[in-house]
């Protein structure tokens, strides 16, 4: 029989409770328990110093060996044991599926904080912020904090402040509502006219499941969506594994031939359950065409892939797909049959893992670019983590973006011929396929992130730069996060680390090029009077040279 909440005894004064998620995949949860393990025990000592008893609320299992809350259900279960008003710390050094907890904290009546170790060795970081970014979504009141070792004066100040008033503030001066007036008559003329265009000519996203990782941020409902001219068209990943059975073997050879000839490097062994094969790249290639054909015969404007749950275990990764669907210049895709080219002449947009706040960022980048005339390759990438870094010119905060290969390789150094495609950690992908690899290349970018506040639709946007730094400390950070994976070195204007984890919505960050400043900030300008024709409000993040 069920404990019911008045039963439940309320913990002492002196007592917080701390719950922590994980993955659904047994082979994550086990890899990544040893740093959750440690930053567990840094966290109970920095509270222990301020006379705080931290006390788990849900114990080790010594059967899967490790202690995070692995399925919806599970964090139900033990949020029916925890009092309605007792003091919670979130806690996390990986990446976690929020699905498994919000449910328990959303209904919760206590303080909540949420809290991550700041370390690239896991995605800690990323699940952090899509767990903030979801109870955001919610609705819910919650206060987050970050640290590399939980002695630092800014946690500590922090979390008294937490233990004392039940709430933490953050410096968010960074963020300033878009002034119509402000922007440029040419970007405000031009903006608006894109989003009549979307308007009247109705744009459809292709979801491919929904909801994945447990990602409550990502969702849109269609009551958001419609009234911008954009409809979902919920496509299933079942489908998308019929139709690769359709792509001939010689047209996988064909789109596999035109990566080697533009110089994509792929590191191939002999082991399929840790090494890259020719058998597993040439099963990306076939979802690349399916995925392309399937947009078509739907009309879609954009799609997005879930992959992780279901097609992990019936098809390879399908981040090197993604990589070639972003990229303004990707191998030709027909209609089967016949040699009629499928969205010919620029990228068949897609937003990774279903996010459909960057699907629908990703679309209104598309359109923007496209009428300015540069490069519309876009992509989002997980805020994986950063440090200052100093020399070469520079002494700022330097972020380190990251994602599994979805990266187009415009985007790099070197193009195609910069990239390199290796076998994606085999606890995340079972069945292996490779990623698209490399360095984002110097230049002035615009990042951006949609997202859903008290039931509107919202939009951060900011004006950046991609900077070079030396191979050794590329390496380096490499080796500190996922070295398979393409990595950015973004700085971000006007924006510093606390500000930007305070303030940002989701674990994904949009990012776009531009060739000189002066056009990113035109870009910049354009965008934002598009969102805003079509409903958004929007959020001018850090300092641009227009003064938004």
């Amino acid at each position: 029989m069920a404990v019911r909440q008045t039963e439940i005894t309320k913990p002492a004064a002196d007592e917080v409770l701390l719950i922590t998620s994980g993955d659904l995949r047994l082979a994550a949860n086990q890899e990544c328990w040893p740093a959750q393990k440690e930053m567990e025990a840094k966290l109970t000592a920095a509270f222990a110093q301020q006379g705080i008893k931290l006390v788990r609320a849900h114990a080790y299992n010594e059967a899967e060996k490790h202690g995070f809350i692995s399925s919806q259900r599970m964090g139900m279960d033990v949020f029916m044991n925890i009092h309605p008003e007792a003091r919670i710390v979130f806690a996390t050094a990986a990446w976690q599926y929020t699905h498994h907890v919000l449910p328990g904290l959303r209904s919760h009546q206590g303080p909540i904080l949420t809290v991550a170790n700041w370390s690239g060795q896991w995605p800690g970081l990323v699940g952090l912020l899509n767990l903030n970014g979801s109870l955001v979504k919610a609705g819910k009141k919650f206060s987050s904090i970050w640290s590399k070792d939980f002695t630092d004066d800014y946690f500590l100040s922090a979390m008294a402040e937490w233990l004392r008033d039940g709430k933490i503030s953050h410096d968010q001066t960074h963020v300033h509502a878009l002034d119509p007036k402000k922007v440029p008559a040419e970007s405000a003329e031009l903006g608006a006219s894109l989003a009549a265009d979307l308007k009247h000519r109705k744009a459809i996203v292709g979801i491919f499941d929904e909801g994945c990782m447990g990602m409550y941020n990502a969702i849109i409902d269609d009551e958001l969506l419609n009234p911008a001219g954009i409809y979902k068209e919920r496509l299933s990943q079942a489908a998308l594994v019929a139709k690769m059975k359709t792509v001939s073997d010689a047209e996988a050879k064909a789109v596999y031939e035109w990566l080697v000839a533009e110089g994509v490097k792929f590191v191939f062994g002999k082991e399929p359950a840790t090494e890259l094969t020719l058998e597993q790249v040439l099963g990306q290639c076939k979802m690349y065409i399916a995925a392309v054909r399937i947009a078509k015969e739907f009309g879609c404007d954009v799609i997005g892939i879930q992959y992780q749950q279901g097609l992990k275990d019936m098809a390879p990764a399908s981040d090197l797909a993604e990589g070639m669907l972003n990229n303004a210049d990707r191998p030709p895709v027909y209609a089967e049959g016949t040699k009629d080219e499928l969205y010919a002449g620029g990228p068949m947009v897609h937003f990774n893992e279903v996010d459909e706040c960057a699907g629908v960022d990703a679309l209104v980048t598309n359109r923007c670019w496209t009428a300015l005339g540069i490069d519309p390759s876009t992509t989002l990438h997980d805020v994986r983590w950063g440090e200052r870094y100093k020399g070469e010119g520079i002494d700022e905060f330097v972020w380190l973006l990251q994602i599994s290969g979805a990266a187009p390789a415009n985007h790099f150094e070197g193009g195609y011929a910069g990239a390199t495609s290796e076998r994606q950690p085999a606890m995340y992908f079972p069945l292996g396929g490779g990623s698209l690899k490399g360095v984002g290349k110097p230049g002035e970018i615009v990042w951006s992130r949609v997202f859903v506040e008290d039931g509107k639709l919202h939009a951060d946007l900011g004006r950046g730069a991609v900077v070079s730094l030396p191979a050794a400390e590329t390496e380096r950070r490499w080796k500190e996060t996922t070295p398979q994976w393409p990595i950015v070195h973004a700085v971000f204007n006007g924006v510093s680390q606390n500000q930007f984890m305070a303030r940002h919505r989701a674990n994904h960050v949009n990012v776009a090029y531009a060739p000189s400043a002066a056009v990113a900030d035109k870009a910049l300008a354009t965008k934002a009077a598009m969102l805003a024709e079509l409903g958004i409000a929007v959020h001018v993040c850090g300092s641009t040279s227009l003064g938004l």
